[in-house]
Formats: C-alpha cells, structure tokens, sequence
C-alpha cells in the first residue's frame, strides 16, 4: 500500500503534493516504479480529498484506492486500506507516496530480508546529514530496534540519534493488522501513527529488524518546494553517477540532466546542459550536444542529436545526424544515416536511410525515401482544417528550395520537383514537376517609378 492522503499543506499548492514532479516523474509514478519489480499481487493507494485528480494521474497503472478524508495518521490510512488489499496472508509493504527517491534494488533487498527470517517487521532507516524532524530509531541494548520516537516527542538525548525512519515498511500480514488494533491516538496531534506499530511488535516479543539504507538519499521526503528541489538536484547528482558507472562521458556533470527511466549505452558521451527525459534510450557511441532536450527517444548506435534539439516521442537511426536547433515530434523515425539538420521540423513522419533535410523544413505525415533530398523551405501541407493526409517522396527523389507538397500526394521515385513549386498532383517516377508563374521583367521600370515619386 502506498500512503497518498496527506493534504502537503508546507507545498502551498493547490496541486496534490504527490503529483509533484522530480526528474520528470511524479512523486507517486516514482514510488510506483520502484514497487514494480516486486510484482506485487494488488497495489492500493490511500488518497484523501484530491482523490479524483490522483485517480486521473494514474490511470491505467491497475492500482486500487482506498479514501482516508480527513486525513487520521498513517496509521489510521493503513486501516482504511484493509478492505481494499484483502487478507489473502501475503507480506504487506507499506510506503509513504513522498519518497521519490527510493530504489527498486532496497525495497527488494528489505523484502527479502523479511521473507528469509520470516520477520514480523522489517523496515528501512538511513542516516542524513541532518536528521531534523525524521523520527528517531531507538535500540535496546542488545541494538534491537525497540520503537520510533516522532522528532516533536523526542527527547534531546533522542534527537542526537543518527538512525532515522524512512516510512518504508514490510509487514508480515498477521503482524500488521496485530499491531494496527492497539494503535491509540497520539495525545499532541490526536492522530493513529504506523511508527508506533515497532515499539507495539518488540513489546509483543516480534521478530522486528531494521535495515539500513545503503545511499541516504534514497529515503529522502518531500514536504516543502525545498524539499523538492533538494531532491531534484539528489536525482539530478544520481543520474550523473549512474550513467559515468555505465561507460559514459560526461563533460560537465552539473548541468546534465538524466532521468530514472533513462537507459545508456557504452561510450555516450553527453555535453553541457543536456536533459535526457522520460524512456530515453542511448545506444552505445551516441553523442548528445549542448543544450538538446530528449523525452522518450530511442538513439541508435553512433548518432549524433544537437546542438540545440528538442526530441520527443522519436526514433533516431544508426549514424544519423540531428542537429542544430531541430525539433522531432511524436513519430519522427529517422533511418540509418539521415541528415537532419537547423530549423527542421518532423513529425510523424519516416525518413529512410540516407534521406537529407538539412534546412528549414517541416515535414508532418511524410514517408521519405531513402537517398532523397529535401530542400530549404520545404513543407508538407498535411492538414486539411479536418483530417491529416500523408506524403510520400520517393527513393532518391530531389525536392527543391521553397516547394509546398499538398497531401496527399506522392513524389515518385528519382522525381524533380522544381524550386519553388506547388506539388498538388503526384508526380511519377522520374519526372520534373514545376509550377511557376512565367517570369516577367519590365525593362526601366525602377527609374520610371523614381520618376513619379519626384
């Protein structure tokens, strides 16, 4: 269950604090996808008033609700998810929805560590540089973990404590529920707290073990645009670590940008203020230069996108060159050795291999031969106020300077199209297709109109 209710009053947002972005994600997608590997039987996400609009971001993931309004505690939140979850006796893993950071690779290794000693309750602990107001792991003597203190109840001696919740939980089914019954209200706040459930199941002579987190960072909870941007810039510094680990070169590591969801090859080598967004995939010897944006875009093996791109939705083939200040839109799909170059515009389009547009072009619906050329100026003329209609050039067909194609038509293979021209009929294979007004020069006309101004 991820617990999802809290109203983020310290956001001051009309926007729910879950749905807050870091590194293109929000809050609650992150927390998802890092429960993912796990495969779990049935996720149920605890929400509160802005229930509809969390529903509506996560439509189509299959998760279920459960509705806690007003918000109670995190324990109370738990209760409400009960009936949703069902009681088949499965372990139950219980995560707060503000932990963007958190890695698949701990929550499995917390999982495992519950299953292999068939604990009542494990959960997770790091140690930040400042704990503030994390609550504070205590220990008995025997180091066991015997209850978490809420920093406000803290004593001093307790806030000089390192050790600090993370709110990330794995539950043996009997034990939660066990525990959730003898939750009582806290006295300051009148809310049910989950953390209360570790000093209720140590007393109870359970079988609790704590694991600490490997990274701190990963732990870290958003409760403030502070916090936000503090864990923007940690995902930030993360992504960077990663992909130097995976072959890359990074040339100035704190302006590059690279998502969770980002997959790089060997050999990349990324410029200055690079932002690579979303289901990115690098394939290895890829260069992206300064000052391009990718979100969701698959590079080929030896491609070179940028400087000054923007690339969304596309596909970019081997040894292609992209770049600069092009823009592919949804659909692009460029071939081996496409040329792509300044103020170009495609969109769900295809450019097979060799095919060039080197300048000034917008191409929207088009399939482009391969070897074909198309000139600066070029544009499809793909929409008709109602529907869009496809273009087709044929292989090694030459498209001149300033020519409008009219969808839909076809440039047939090895065709002309003059400089200049409207194309509102399909030219055949090999033909030269021209449409001008005949040219007309009128001899002295200049000075006679000099002539007449004075």
């Amino acid at each position: 269950m991820v617990l999802a209710a809290g109203v983020g009053s310290r956001m001051r947002s009309t926007l729910p604090k879950v749905l807050h972005r870091v590194a293109g994600r929000t809050l609650l997608e992150a927390v998802l996808d890092a429960a993912a590997p796990l495969e779990p039987s049935r996720v149920v996400v605890v929400v509160g008033s802005d229930r509809e609009r969390i529903a509506a971001a996560l439509e189509g993931r299959g998760v279920h609700f459960a509705v806690q309004d007003p918000p109670c505690g995190t324990g109370d939140a738990v209760v409400r998810a009960r009936e949703a979850l069902g009681e088949d006796g499965s372990p139950i893993v219980v995560l707060a929805g503000d932990t963007p950071l958190l890695r698949p690779e701990t929550l499995a290794r917390l999982v495992a560590r519950r299953d292999e000693k068939r604990l009542d309750l494990a959960f997770l602990t790091f140690r930040p540089p400042e704990p503030g107001d994390f609550g504070r792991v205590v220990r008995d003597r025997r180091g066991r973990p015997s209850g978490i203190v809420e920093a406000r109840n803290a004593s001093p001696r307790q806030k000089r404590l390192g050790e600090v919740n993370a709110g990330v939980y794995c539950f043996a089914a009997d034990a939660l529920w066990r525990a959730v019954d003898r939750l009582r209200r806290d006295p300051a706040s009148g809310e049910f707290f989950l953390t209360d459930a570790v000093a209720i199941l140590a007393k109870q002579g359970g079988r609790v073990e704590a694991l600490e987190a490997e990274d701190w960072r990963e732990a870290f909870g958003v409760n403030t645009r502070r916090d936000l941007a503090a864990a923007e810039q940690l995902e930030q510094r993360r992504g960077v670590e990663r992909a130097l680990d995976a072959g890359v070169t990074v040339l100035d590591p704190g302006t590059v940008r690279i998502g969770p969801r980002v997959v790089l090859g060997a050999d990349v080598v990324l410029h200055p203020f690079v932002s690579l967004e979303g289901k990115t995939v690098l394939a290895d010897r890829c260069a992206v230069l300064s000052f391009t944006r990718l979100l969701d875009t698959e590079v080929a093996a030896g491609a070179s996108v940028g400087p000054h791109c923007d690339a969304e939705g596309a596909k970019i083939g081997v040894n292609a060159r992209v770049g600069p200040y092009s823009r592919l839109r949804p659909g692009a799909q460029l071939g081996e050795d496409v040329r792509v170059g300044n103020f170009v515009e495609i969109k769900n389009s295809v450019l097979h291999r060799g095919a060039k547009a080197q300048h000034l072009a917008y191409l929207g619906d088009a399939d482009v031969g391969p070897a074909a050329n198309i000139g600066a100026g070029v544009i499809t003329c793909n929409y008709d106020g109602q529907k869009k209609h496809r273009t087709t050039v044929g292989e090694g067909a030459f498209v001149g300077t300033d020519s409008q194609l009219v969808a839909p038509v076809t440039v047939g293979r090895g065709a002309y199209v003059a400089a200049g021209t409207t194309v509102t009929g399909n030219v055949p294979d090999g033909a030269l297709a021209i449409s001008r007004v005949p040219q007309v020069n009128k001899e002295g006309w200049a000075a006679r109109r000099k002539a007449k101004k004075g």
